[in-house]
């Protein structure tokens, strides 16, 4: 009879099957754990949705921080240009609905001065702490719902679903409100200049200092640094983007052509092609003509310059038996036609308010057929002023012209003037305290007739930033090596130089501009 086969299982296959089984059931209870507590909108279609009011901070390791407020209760489409005191641009968001109102951030992706992108990812409500590349490029060290703190000027940050939302970013800029860029001090900086003399050739031989036999280099190198805010570094492509089909316009003495000479030179660096920008009328920079207009081919803009002294008329009128020079302090100058229809205008006049004529003011100032037998040279300036506000408001569209008005630069003779043996050459380094105490009158006086003003004028204060840079003119290397004359020039700035940042300045206030359209 045939041996029955036995079904008994071994204790050490039992042992084995229990062991697996609650393996698999330790692993699953994990998972499951795992899985619940994941944020609720990766596993749902919702993109962006904030409803409540919390903070996130972003330490750079720089100075003030500023604010970004993300957007609330999005639905749908939603073009996101309507909230006060946020700085957005370009914004357009795509968002479902969840049910509990949990918001997440897939990707944060910080696009540096560099260039280069760093990336975070951010969920839901909770906090988290992540490192974003190393911690003195970016760090998130809290993050809850939809407010951004940051404690960097010179970043755009985008906040986007990466992978899911194509083109759907949030550019953040500073928010600071107020900057008071008068109060602050010149910063050595190693990566300055902007361009060179040798990658710019408009610079005409006044301003020319390198080329004309200077050989210290550190007056190209300084940065003005205010005190509680920063001046973004001057972006040629952004300001040529600012300026697309339009026309920049410079208006005023030889202090504004420089300004206008160190704007040109800031754009060719962004200009791939230098074919493409040519003065329309074929001219070539020189001090003895006093028009110009340089067109941007690919950006169909021009850059224009159209000198006058006083912004009024200078003209003649007879005295006696005599005709003599006179200044219509109530006609604007004969060349303002040419300023009109422009879409930026930058204004300035106070260096030939300082001549001997003008000061002394003797049958020099004239209002309609009157010659002026005396009148102060502050009370004249101060009818001129008039005139060109007056002009101002009469002719210009603000919904199409934005209005600069510069303040007056400084001259920085010792020992006389510029004709009586004045001189700057000795210095080489920035004042330490300001050159001049006194506030200049001329300033004080624009500023008030700006403030009585219909159409908005912003004045820039560049009088006590410059005040500091004397070492910025070009002494004796305004002219070629060789070239016989005792007269120093103390009063124009040396390119690359101080007229640089005028420029960072007017660009600062062109952005600040364009991003507070986008959030009305």
């Amino acid at each position: 009879m045939e041996k029955q086969k036995s079904f008994s299982i071994k204790p050490r296959r039992l042992w084995l099957f229990s062991f697996t089984i609650s393996l698999s059931l330790i692993f699953f209870m994990f998972f499951s754990i795992y899985v619940l507590n994941l944020p609720l909108s990766t596993r749902q279609q919702t993109h962006l949705h904030f409803n409540t009011t919390t903070t996130t901070t972003v330490s750079l390791g720089l100075r003030s921080p500023f604010n970004i407020q993300t957007l609330t209760a999005l639905h749908r489409n939603y073009s996101a240009t309507q909230f006060k005191n946020s700085i957005l641009v370009s914004t357009h968001f795509s968002t479902l609905e969840n049910e509990s109102q949990i918001s997440n951030i897939s990707t944060f992706q910080a696009i540096l001065e560099d260039g280069s992108v760093k990336t975070s990812t951010l969920f839901g409500n909770r906090s988290t702490k992540t490192e974003i590349g190393s911690s003195k490029d970016l760090e998130i060290v809290s993050v809850n719902s939809s407010v951004l703190t940051w404690k960097q000027q010179n970043v755009s940050i985008t906040l986007s679903k990466k992978g899911e939302v194509s083109g759907d970013v949030l550019k953040v800029l500073n928010n600071k409100k107020e900057c008071d860029i008068p109060n602050g001090k010149w910063v050595f900086d190693e990566s300055y200049p902007l361009y060179t003399n040798a990658s710019c050739p408009y610079i005409d031989e006044g301003f020319s200092c390198e080329s004309n036999g200077r050989l210290d280099k550190n007056y190209m190198k300084w940065r003005w640094q205010p005190q509680d805010c920063d001046i973004p570094r001057f972006n040629a492509t952004q300001m040529l983007e600012l300026i697309r089909g339009k026309r920049l316009v410079f208006v005023g003495d030889s202090i504004n052509r420089n300004q206008w000479e160190s704007m040109l030179c800031l754009l060719m660096g962004a200009i791939k092609d230098p074919r493409k920008v040519y003065e329309t009328r074929g001219r070539r920079i020189t001090k003895e003509k006093g028009n110009y207009c340089f067109k941007f081919v690919d950006y169909q803009c021009t850059v224009e310059y159209y000198v006058t002294h006083f912004l009024v008329h200078e003209g003649k009128a007879r005295i006696g038996s005599k005709r003599v020079q006179t200044l219509r302090i109530d006609t604007i100058d004969k060349g303002s036609s040419r300023w009109r229809g422009a879409d930026i205008l930058v204004f300035n006049t106070a260096h030939w308010w300082n001549h001997h004529k003008t000061k002394a003011g003797k049958n020099y100032y004239q209002e309609r057929n009157q010659v002026h037998p005396r009148l102060d040279v502050s009370t004249a300036f101060g009818k001129a002023l008039t005139t060109w506000a007056s002009w101002i408001d009469r002719y210009v569209n603000p919904s199409k012209t934005q209005v600069f008005f510069r303040s007056s630069a400084p001259s920085h003779f010792s020992g006389g003037q510029w004709n009586t043996g004045g001189h700057c050459r000795e210095a080489s380094q920035p004042t330490r305290e300001t050159y001049r105490g006194e506030y200049p009158e001329k300033n004080t006086i624009v500023e008030q007739i700006i403030g009585n003003m219909k159409t908005p004028v912003t004045f820039l204060n560049i009088t006590g930033l410059s005040d500091y840079r004397i070492d910025g003119h070009p002494s004796i290397y305004g002219r070629k090596p060789g070239t016989s004359s005792r007269v120093q020039d103390c009063s124009h700035w040396c390119l690359p130089g101080v007229p640089d940042t005028w420029n960072e300045i007017l660009y600062m206030h062109l952005e600040s501009k364009r991003r507070k359209s986008l959030t009305n």
